[in-house]
């Protein structure tokens, strides 16, 4: 937002040769589970004070699931969300332009999990069959991916039933009072219930190879993603946001899980910093040092979402509106 240049400022810059400092215009993100393994560009661009250097004043908001932050991005509650790339063409589909302008990740860090307390031999998620599944939240891309995962092992989505169930102590709480026989979800909330004892690993999204093989290809998932026409009336903004993040991910790379996970709140390690340390290590290779999209990501997004999603099927998708490479190809 621009200023007026008032005669005051007139005055002071004659006497002084210098301008009074503005503070930067607020940018508000929502981010779908702050404490994610998997959003941890974000957090981290905040803490080592890359959104500061580049002149910014981001407030940083947390919600359990992504598809809320959609729904107070379309409002003009907040200016971004940090969540996962197929909201782009989700929205798409219902006739709302929103854009990825980096991309954090190319595989989606999720794992689903099976309950040890399950009786018989789960193999598989045929053998789910009548069971309730636990996801972030109805109409989040968990549940996108859980609904392919289930169509891809022979069942019909209406053999099992998802239910909201959030993450990290929620999650747990839902698994191990059985109200989910199963369910997806991300470090380090996964790590802790393998630990526990309480889950075992069914599928695992967690590494690009583990991705592939589950899902047929490449699945690039978190990112910061806005409305294209905000995007585009605030190209200097939304190039030193992104100038910060890909600063956030080169420092993912060129550094250790444990130095990592030093920078970040205490209250991300929920208790047990070992194993966010290691749940950090495993996760490392499938942020993108360069944030910039898989050439052939999008399309295999569209894909996946084609076979789980009515919206989606039968709609014509520009897949280059719904991601660009504008601001990471000008990053320094």
């Amino acid at each position: 937002m621009r200023r007026a240049f008032t005669s005051s400022m007139l005055a002071l810059f004659l006497v002084t040769g210098t301008l009074p400092a503005f503070a930067a215009e607020r940018i508000t993100l929502m981010v779908g589970g702050i404490d994610k393994v998997i959003y941890l560009p974000v957090k981290l661009a905040e803490q080592l004070g890359y959104f500061t250097a580049e002149g910014l004043d981001v407030e940083l908001r947390s919600e359990w699931s992504g598809i809320h932050g959609v729904d107070v991005l379309l409002v003009g509650s907040v200016q971004g969300v940090v969540g996962f790339y197929d909201h782009t063409i989700y929205m798409q589909s219902k006739g709302k332009a929103v854009i990825s302008v980096v991309q954090f990740a190319q595989a989606p860090g999720e794992v689903e999990l099976v309950s040890t307390r399950m009786k018989g031999p789960v193999r598989t998620l045929a053998d789910l069959k009548d069971s309730t599944l636990g996801v972030t939240g109805l109409g989040s891309s968990t549940q996108f991916l859980s609904r392919y995962l289930v169509l891809s092992a022979g069942l019909k989505l209406n053999q099992v039933a998802f239910v909201p169930v959030g993450t990290g102590d929620s999650f747990i709480d839902a698994m191990t009072k059985g109200a989910i026989q199963a369910g997806m979800t991300t470090e380090p909330t996964a790590s802790r219930m393998i630990n526990s004892g309480q889950a075992r690993v069914l599928v695992d999204l967690r590494t690009p190879e583990d991705t592939a093989r589950a899902l047929g290809g490449p699945y690039p998932a978190a990112c910061l993603y806005m409305q294209t026409a905000w995007v585009e009336r605030h190209k200097p903004e939304v190039q030193k946001l992104v100038n910060a993040l890909v600063k956030a991910l080169r420092y993912i790379q060129t550094h250790t899980a444990s130095e990592i996970a030093a920078q970040v709140p205490p209250s991300f390690y929920a208790g047990d910093k070992a194993t966010y340390v290691k749940a950090l290590a495993r996760s490392k290779p499938i942020f993108i040092p360069d944030g910039r999209m898989p050439a052939n990501g999008p399309a295999h997004v569209l894909k996946v979402l084609t076979r789980t999603e009515k919206s989606v099927q039968g709609k014509t998708i520009d897949l280059g509106s719904t991601y660009t490479l504008e601001f990471v190809n000008a990053v320094k």
